[in-house]
């Protein structure tokens, strides 16, 4: 690979506070993000109770960026909530078809997505293989499937699935991690909570904050009890969490989870991150068990041996070495973690060489991911802040409950620069964010971002800019794999050096990004080769493209007649 380090990348963080101030000394040049939630016609309001004063209040609003009606557009699905006061509703979610003109139109009651009950999160695949992407919404449960019958509207088959977890869901993703064509779903609980033995709020050793009477959890509270779910091809699941030894060692407080080939094996991983316990990293072993080695893979705590409270998680090779890195968003007084992979299942904590740590002590991070924002090839990073306690605004802490984002510039050199300011107002609104999802919504060549917030609407960014240098995206559709291609290896290489990135369903913080990938070229106006690695096994192989196009590849149509892994 040839590194260019006169290039420049973008990484965006979303967090907030006015005493915080954006570091950067240059801005990132082309790059700006608009605000175009109102004239896109993205009307919703994610109403919470306004004190927080139970912990199943504070952690929800996941969104998903999928095409759900096969249109080429990425559309949006914005989950809701309910509350302690009100837990039987309404509060409905929303799906917003995209119209492919700026603008989009709310359908999620007539495509029957609109009521999943207390919803937390969202992630997206083509369960049973039929070319509609289907949509699994985590909730305080039960959690629910729902079918895409490709006519617009979808079918409850939660029940049939066997799927519906009456925990409560946060992270949940899609993959095949025995290599059988179909996809399985790993779903993370964060505690047990009874609605009818309600924690008292500010009472008790974990219901304090800097001495201030906050909501109880999640530490005092009993933990969650993940699942995995082996898909069946009969249109059920059947759970095999014991049997695949991805039974927690002790119910911790499941948050992001994401699916990831970390060493290149051809069997996909696990990782989970944890709040204030030690993150899970799950290594697949090929023949239908795990082995967690988080600890020793040194992606479980902090660089001071201590566990995080981590909510968000990215993967992708942030240095373009070949092997995929781990983000992680993490509570105040801590920081956000980059976990640099630097042999198979070894990672070094380099947020402080970095240069990202510093800068995100002061935040508490949600939703996240590596995007290339500015298409110069080295992929940047975005994710959204907020406080957990409204309390906190207040004597004696007075610090920030909604906070703003923070952008960071990937240098090309293994460091980042801040530049939050430099790069659109929208960037520094502050804001109660939790779930954060990246496409192309107007596929015009760049990433865009739509942000799902606490006590009020979303926030639709544009990326304006982006797409004056060069880019490619692309779809995957499987055959032999799963129909999406969830599990799939893209290797893109021009003259500049290669990049690798995968399909993933579920990430960031209960949310889903688009599920093309998008590869920022920089100069290069012709991509030497793109190279697929099927889930299972099969390579294909396309060469000489010419960039700025949206490419769909299919599973078969250009094979090599080699095998992966």
């Amino acid at each position: 690979m040839v590194r260019t380090f006169a290039t420049i990348g973008l990484s965006l963080i979303c967090a907030g506070s006015s005493a915080l101030t954006d570091n950067s000394t240059a801005s990132h040049p082309g790059v700006r993000f608009h605000d175009i939630t109102e004239a896109a016609g993205i009307a919703f309001v994610r109403p919470s109770a306004p004190e927080k004063k139970y912990v199943v209040e504070s952690i929800s609003a996941g969104v998903a960026l999928f095409d759900f009606n096969n249109d080429g557009l990425p559309d949006i699905y914005l989950v809701n909530a309910l509350t302690v006061a009100n837990p039987d509703g309404p509060s409905p979610s929303a799906l917003f078809r995209n119209r492919g003109n700026g603008t989009f139109e709310e359908v999620a009651a007539q495509a029957g997505v609109a009521h999943p009950g207390w919803g937390m999160g969202a992630a997206v695949a083509d369960v049973n293989n039929d070319g509609w992407l289907d949509l699994y919404v985590t909730c305080f449960g039960p959690n629910k499937l729902y079918l895409n019958r490709g006519d617009g509207t979808f079918g409850d088959a939660t029940s049939k699935a066997n799927v519906g977890d009456p925990g409560c869901g946060q992270g949940a993703a899609f993959g095949d991690y025995d290599n059988d064509g179909d996809v399985d779903l790993y779903v993370a609980n964060y505690v047990e909570f009874d609605l009818d033995k309600l924690p008292e709020f500010g009472k008790g050793h974990f219901c304090h904050y800097r001495g201030v009477p906050v909501q109880c959890g999640p530490r005092g509270l009993p933990g969650g009890e993940d699942a995995l779910y082996r898909n069946q091809g009969d249109g059920t699941f059947v759970d095999v969490t014991r049997e695949a030894k991805v039974l927690e060692k002790e119910r911790l407080y499941g948050m992001g989870v994401v699916w990831s080939d970390l060493d290149r094996d051809g069997w996909p991983d696990l990782y989970v991150a944890n709040d204030t316990q030690a993150n899970y990293l799950y290594r697949n072993l090929g023949n239908g068990t795990f082995r967690e080695m988080g600890l020793e893979s040194g992606v479980a705590v902090g660089q001071d041996g201590g566990p995080q409270g981590s909510m968000g998680v990215a993967i992708g090779d942030y240095n373009r070495d070949g092997r995929p890195d781990i983000f992680v968003t993490n509570y105040a007084d801590q920081y956000h973690t980059l976990y640099r992979q630097d042999r198979a299942f070894f990672f070094t904590d380099v947020s402080f060489g970095s240069r990202i740590a510093a800068s995100s002590f002061p935040f508490v991070g949600w939703g996240v991911d590596f995007v290339d924002f500015d298409n110069d090839s080295w992929p940047d990073l975005l994710a959204v802040n907020s406080h957990v306690y409204p309390q906190i605004e207040q004597p004696p802490v007075s610090v920030p409950y909604r906070q703003r984002c923070l952008l960071y510039r990937n240098n090309g050199d293994e460091t980042f620069t801040e530049t939050t300011s430099r790069n659109g107002d929208p960037l520094m609104k502050k804001q109660t964010s939790r779930g954060a999802a990246f496409g192309d919504i107007d596929n015009d060549g760049d990433v865009d971002v739509i942000i799902n917030n606490l006590d009020g609407g979303p926030m639709l960014l544009r990326n304006e800019g982006g797409n004056r240098s060069h880019w490619l995206l692309v779809r995957t559709r499987g055959t032999q794999s799963n129909r999406a291609g969830i599990g799939a290896r893209v290797r893109v290489v021009t003259s500049d050096g290669a990049q690798e990135q995968e399909v993933r369903s579920g990430s960031s913080y209960l949310s889903q990004n688009d599920l093309r990938l998008h590869f920022g070229l920089g100069k290069e106006t012709r991509v030497r080769e793109v190279e697929v690695r099927w889930p299972s096994g099969a390579v294909d192989r396309l060469q000489d493209l010419q960039a700025d196009q949206i490419l769909t590849i299919q599973e078969g149509d250009h094979p090599t007649g080699g095998r992966t892994p």
